[in-house]
């Protein structure tokens, strides 16, 4: 399982292109792909690991606060691209990303997950599998990639 992990000052995600559907403040905005194989250890060592992530500032401007710390939501986007291969020619493969079949149970468990973590109120979640429209003002910027393996 991995995650790109992105610092924001806001974050939102509209489904279809016009029809918006959730945004955040201050936080994150986690892109989760979820590879084949994958399992609930998988999904609690990335939820915890998003949950306690020192990324914020404290009043010293070192990145030493947490999600939990600084109050901050979280905005999760399934991204089944994040194991694109484009090792070979022009265009990517997804062989590693996991069907929906398997995907889409680990991505509920990692919502709820972050949801016990940080508080159900401060998670918010685009729709696994439609086309979105992700808008991102990324702070720092700072953007941290997490593998669970």
């Amino acid at each position: 399982m991995r995650a790109l992990v992105q610092r924001v000052s806001e974050g939102s995600v509209s489904i279809d292109k016009d029809n918006y559907y959730a945004e955040i403040g201050k936080g994150m905005v986690i892109l989760l792909g979820i590879k084949t194989g994958d399992s609930v250890k998988d999904v609690n060592f990335l939820a915890d690991k998003c949950s306690n992530l020192r990324i914020f500032e404290d009043e010293h401007e070192k990145m030493n606060l947490s999600l939990k710390d600084v109050s901050g939501e979280a905005l999760v986007i399934s991204q089944f691209t994040l194991y694109g291969d484009a090792a070979r020619g022009n265009r990517p493969g997804f062989t590693e990303a996991a069907r929906p079949e398997e995907a889409i149970p680990l991505y509920k468990m990692f919502v709820d997950r972050m949801r016990e973590n940080i508080g159900s109120d401060k998670i918010k979640e685009g729709v696994f599998g439609a086309m979105m429209t992700v808008k991102i003002f990324n702070d720092g910027p700072v953007t941290i990639i997490i593998d669970s393996k």
